[in-house]
This record gives structure tokens, sequence and C-alpha cells, in this order.
């Protein structure tokens, strides 16, 4: 698989692979069993994929843990990136919400170092913004990470613009993670014109809009309880039956192209710059086989200039979250006190 670089430094797979769903996603309460999980991550790997995703959240624990047997005989030819955030007594604070505090950092790195099996962690992401803690004191934290060899490279997931800068004027960002996909857009007209001027690279998330740019959703889908798309506005009568449209037009060119709708979905987004990679998740290897397909499909100009239009011309209705979910994402940090 060919290589795309993040920042200026971090080189990884073009596509690399969001291991959250191992450990339950979408209403499910698990992942697949262990061994399979463990197995899944190494097929992602024969398949070319270099870039894991994990967090300290999911499980909790039990995904990096998983992650971090799945990698340990082969950490040296891949990258890994896990997330703090969250507040859990492990990290000395009271359990519940956001905790960003530096005392609370330096205590997660033990713990995610510990479970990953490594000792260092090659991508850092702050998980959300903590509205308690200035961004300064954050990259602060991590930049001494980095020079204890803790960590290699910053990140950050869906802090808002003014917080990027804020905080790569401390410590360098390689990476900032967002939702990003045909089927989400909004990115594009704040987030993405601050990581093309600072040089920093985009990791998408729900790359395939939760399952929905698979083709695989429609009218007549029903989700399992717990599953929040069954509460998403977007997933949901009318929206979703005016949300089909872009199925159907992927679907038409899937058709000509040889490739399935969630393919197409993946190349639209590396087309869009040099820099993105998206991390798409999946419980199943014939899924994963599909999406690292996707980095071998080659799309004629017509071909890309259609989706082009599609995605600009069908405006998808309804909101991504629940509406306390959505409340997490694109935040501004608080500012230093004087």
């Amino acid at each position: 698989m060919k290589q795309r670089t993040l920042g200026t430094g971090l080189t990884v797979s073009e596509l690399g692979y969001g291991c959250m769903s191992l450990t339950g996603a979408y209403g499910t309460k698990g992942g697949p069993a262990r061994g399979d999980a463990i197995a899944l991550i190494r097929r992602a790997v024969d398949l070319g994929v270099t870039f894991f995703d994990t967090a300290e959240v999911y499980g909790p624990f039990t995904n990096e843990d998983i992650v971090g047997e799945a990698l340990e005989p082969l950490r040296d030819q891949v990258t890994i990136a896990t997330k703090f955030g969250f507040a859990f007594a492990e990290n000395g604070v009271e359990p519940g919400g956001l905790c960003s505090r530096p005392e609370s950092i330096r205590r997660a790195v033990e713990g995610s170092l510990r479970r990953l099996r490594t000792d260092h962690i090659d991508l850092y992401y702050q998980h959300r913004v903590d509205p308690e803690v200035p961004i300064e004191d954050v990259a602060g934290t991590v930049t001494e990470l980095i020079d204890a060899g803790k960590v290699l490279h910053f990140g950050l997931s869906e802090a808002a613009a003014d917080t990027i800068r804020r905080a790569h004027a401390v410590q360098p960002v390689a990476a900032v993670q967002s939702e990003y996909s045909m089927w989400w857009r909004d990115r594009e007209q704040d987030t993405i014109p601050v990581l093309a001027d600072l040089g920093i690279g985009l990791v998408p998330y729900s790359p395939l809009g939760k399952g929905f740019l698979t083709g695989t959703i429609d009218t007549t889908t029903t989700f399992a309880d717990g599953d929040f798309r069954g509460n998403t506005p977007r997933f949901q009568g009318e929206a979703l039956t005016a949300n089909l449209a872009l199925v159907e037009v992927l679907n038409t060119i899937a058709a000509d192209a040889g490739a399935t709708p969630a393919q197409l979905a993946l190349a639209w987004l590396l087309d869009q710059r040099p820099w993105i990679v998206p991390i798409p998740g999946t419980k199943s290897v014939g899924r994963l086989e599909e999406n690292t397909a996707a980095a071998d499909v080659e799309l004629t100009a017509d071909q890309l200039a259609e989706l082009r239009a599609a995605a600009d011309r069908i405006q998808i209705v309804g909101a991504r979250y629940p509406e306390a979910q959505d409340a997490m994402t694109n935040r501004e940090a608080p500012l230093p006190s004087a």
C-alpha cells in the first residue's frame, strides 16, 4: 500500500485501521472473540496497513490491550495511535466526563504504554477538548512526554480551528482526527483550511458515514437497542430517504468502476488531499479486505468529477449525532489564566 505523511514526519499507510469496533460499537455488547480480533489486526498488516488507531476509553482499556497483543511481534512495522482525555480513576481523577489535566495525562500515558506493550506511542491524541484545561497546558505536557521518548507525535481529535492553532504554537501537531466523509463535510469550512496552512494531517474517522456509504442501510433497516444511529436524525424517516440519493450515485459509479460503494467513498476521501489518511473500522475480515482494496481502485477523471459533483449537489439531511454527543466536537479550549 502507498504511504502518506502526517505533519512533518509521521509516515503511515494511506489507509489505516480504526480498532474501536473490536470492543463494541453501534449498540453491540462487545466485539469479536479476542483471538479473532487479534487475527483481524494481523490480517490488516498482511494487507499493507501500518497505521492502527485505538484509545484508552475504548472498552475502556481492553481495546488497547488487544491492539498491544496483536502488534507486539510486529511493533517495528507499524504506527500506533492512541488517545487520552477521559476521566478514569486509574488516572487519578473522579471517573466520568473529560479530564486533560497534566497529572492525569502523565498517568494515562503509563497505562497506555503498558497495555500496548511498547516503550513509545507513535501518535498521542487528546481525545476531546477539555473545557476546563487550556490547550497550552495539554500541549506542554505532551512536549514533556516527547522529550522523555514516551510519545513521538502529538495529535488532537475534534478540536476547533483556533484550538488547533494554539496547540500547534506550543507543540507541533502531526494530525487532527475528525469525522469527515461524503456524508459529513462540515470540517471543510473550518478545520481543513487550518490544517493546510499549518501542514497538519487529517485522519478521518467514520469515513464510511457510520456504515451508510457502504450501501447496506436503507429505509427497511432497523438498528439494535443501544445503537445510537437509531436515535440520530440523519438515519431517520424522511431524512434517511433523502440521504439515500448519495448512495444511489455511489452504486451507479461503482458498477462502472468495478468497485463497491464503500471503496468509492474511501477513494473520494483519498482524492481530497495528499495528507488525508482515513481509518475505516470493521469486525469482518471480508469488509477489511474490501476497505483496504480501496487503495488500489483507480478512478477516471470523469468518475472522480462525478463523485465530487454528487457530493456538492446532494445535501445530507439531519444531524450526525444526538445533540449531547455532538456538543463534545469542534470545541474551543479555554484560554490560559492571566
